[in-house]
């Protein structure tokens, strides 16, 4: 695979779970978005917050500064304030994905042997995108099935309903 087709398929997969995320939000009450299932779980606004402060804090200034910038304050993206409403989250969240998207936009294939550090440890930038691709879709994983979860009878499918597979199948065949 040569760079500029790594660099697409990582914009095309990370667009993807982007848009999982956002139809799975868009499937839960406005409430249950920060409710936990109990113990330590996290709600769906904290995992938000977190990837929203992540985002930030990994594609500003992608290959010129530490991908763990000075003033994030991580451990608070699992708290939830007064200030933290539905409508300011998804503002961050939106503004995360900017970030990605325009990052991963300016990359050449040449820059994918450059080295950016996060938390001052070296990574090829290959590397550190593939490091964001896993930890974004692990946490869009835990927004989807929380949100199955909230949305309970509502829900709908965000892929191959059950009991399609063959009729999906036939249908992607005959698309080709």
């Amino acid at each position: 695979m040569d760079g500029a087709h790594y660099l697409a398929d990582a914009l095309r997969l990370l667009s993807a779970y982007q848009g999982l995320a956002d139809r799975a939000l868009a499937q839960v009450e406005d409430a249950d978005l920060f409710r936990a299932a109990g113990g330590d779980a996290n709600s769906i606004a904290v995992t938000v917050k977190h990837l929203a402060g992540n985002m930030r804090s990994r594609w500003t200034d992608f290959l010129t500064s530490d991908g763990e910038k000075p003033d994030r304050h991580r451990d608070t993206e699992f708290e939830i304030y007064e200030t933290d409403t539905k409508e300011r989250l998804l503002a961050r969240w939106e503004a995360g994905w900017k970030l990605v998207h325009d990052a991963l936009e300016s990359l050449t294939p040449d820059d994918l042997d450059r080295v950016v550090r996060i938390r001052g440890k070296p990574y090829l930038v290959l590397d550190a995108i593939q490091r964001q691709l896993t930890h974004y879709a692990y946490h869009v994983g835990q927004i989807v099935q929380r949100a199955k979860e909230l949305a309970g009878d509502r829900w709908t499918t965000l892929s191959v309903p059950r009991d399609a597979s063959g009729r999906f199948n036939e249908e992607t065949r005959g698309s080709a």
